[in-house]
């Protein structure tokens, strides 16, 4: 189950081939719902106001089924020998916008991947460890979404860069689908999640393992990793820049950095999905403050980094009680230094507005250091006069109907239309009970979903 020899690989531009769905989707009538909209101004922890606004989603679109291995050998030929009855999934890791009205920009992760049991231990699988993260354009036509283009990301000589691990004792091993056998760590490898499209038509990214930014072009060729400074990543096929602060090395595992915009400036945002584990595990885990870092593409360096407190996380999903659950999974840029910003757990999500104010840049402070009390294992960030951003409630996801789990990709439609992605993770779910006994993966029925939810008024 070792991918091919990348020398054998000849990257190409993939269009969807309809011959090659197993199933047409069926057409998901849109679902018109009056649900509670509520808004905020002005704290960290934000509750609402008042009540009494409604949001409801007014188009509802799924994608066809379409089998891994047609897909990725399509752009890389000879990639996957076999995808183990997976289909192409997970392009939801984020949306943006594309030249025409209702086309987009997506992009998967890493690939298919869960995790098994294996006495104390919990291995990471890597089921169709060939595969190779693309971006993917899209756009939706009635109750379907049709793949209009595809890109995989590869190194500078062309090579796949796999969803694969990066360094030993740093990542999780990868393992084979049922836990039984070690595949190679690939120091090329990346867990794509953000993406933004430049005006030169370039792409950036954002990556969960370094984390990292990474800057590709408009072909899918890696131009430059951007980690944090002491990361030490050796052996990959492209450049590899230390520019990011070093306190960044201290990401969660699968926790990095998830969200990403491009402000009308041509500064990017970047938002690490969860809290550091700064000093220790214990503090990062019960923490309610991650962090947003601001990159200039004109200097080709960090310029500000900003403190974001989450609302105590049984406020994003009612009855859930571990902090550990809250994520940012999206960053939409606004006009000038606004952004939306997206907190969830695996099932609830709010989105808020913020701006990024001169004031609250703690780029270069104490708070870049683990010198205690770190940023990370203060009770109230607030009231230690840290300058955590204001933040704006603008639409409780959970209360609109026909929303679906897990969304991870938001684009703005006009002023008042949220487009909204799900992350299916490829119809995997955790467990030996992934795969049936010939190793054929048993899907999980949540189909890639995008909707559109109309708001009552503009949010800009």
């Amino acid at each position: 189950m070792s991918p091919r020899s990348p020398a054998r690989t000849c990257p190409r531009e993939f269009n969807l081939n309809p011959r090659l769905l197993r199933r047409p989707a069926a057409v998901v009538l849109p679902v018109s719902a009056a649900l509670a909209l509520s808004v905020v101004v002005g704290t960290a922890d934000a509750t609402p106001a008042h009540h009494g606004s409604t949001a409801r989603v007014v188009s509802t679109s799924t994608l066809p089924d379409l089998p891994l291995a047609a897909f990725s050998n399509g752009l890389l030929p000879g990639s996957v020998d076999d995808d183990r009855g997976v289909d192409l999934g997970g392009i939801g890791s984020d949306l943006y916008p594309a030249e025409r009205p209702g086309e987009y920009w997506t992009v998967t992760d890493r690939g298919p991947n869960g995790q098994i049991a294996v006495g104390k231990d919990k291995r990471r699988t890597f089921p169709v460890p060939g595969f190779d993260p693309a971006i993917v354009k899209i756009r939706a036509v009635g109750g379907r979404v049709q793949v209009l283009k595809s890109l995989p990301l590869t190194t500078a000589s062309g090579a796949p860069v796999t969803g694969l691990p990066n360094q030993p004792g740093r990542d999780e091993a990868p393992y084979t689908y049922d836990a039984s056998t070690p595949l190679p760590y690939n120091p090329n490898g990346l867990d794509t999640e953000g993406l933004v499209r430049d005006r030169d038509g370039s792409f950036w990214l954002v990556d969960e393992y370094g984390p990292s930014l990474v800057h590709v072009s408009a072909k899918g060729r890696v131009l430059a990793r951007h980690v944090p400074k002491g990361l030490g990543l050796t052996g990959a096929d492209y450049p590899v820049i230390e520019s990011l602060p070093s306190i960044f090395l201290e990401r969660k595992i699968n926790r990095g950095f998830e969200g990403l915009a491009l402000l009308p400036g041509g500064d990017l945002v970047m938002a690490l999905q969860s809290p550091l584990l700064n000093p220790d595990k214990a503090a990062g885990e019960n923490s309610r403050t991650t962090r947003l870092l601001r990159f200039s593409t004109r200097k080709n360096r960090v310029t500000a980094e900003y403190a974001y407190r989450f609302d105590p996380v049984e406020v994003v999903e009612p009855g859930q009680t571990k902090t550990s659950e809250l994520k940012i999974s999206a960053l939409v840029a606004l006009g000038g230094d606004r952004l939306l910003v997206q907190e969830r757990t695996d099932k609830a999500s709010r989105v808020y507005e913020v701006r990024l104010r001169r004031g609250t840049d703690i780029l270069g402070t104490t708070w870049d250091t683990a010198a205690g009390p770190t940023l990370e294992q203060l009770d109230d960030a607030a009231s230690a006069e840290v300058p955590v951003l204001p933040k704006r409630l603008v639409l409780d996801l959970n209360t609109v109907e026909g929303v679906p789990g897990k969304i991870e990709g938001i684009a703005l439609e006009g002023r008042s239309t949220l487009v909204l992605l799900n992350d299916n993770d490829f119809g995997m779910t955790d467990g030996p009970g992934a795969f049936d006994a010939a190793g054929r993966l048993i899907d999980s029925g949540i189909e890639t979903t995008l909707v559109r939810v109309r708001l009552p008024r503009s949010i800009r």
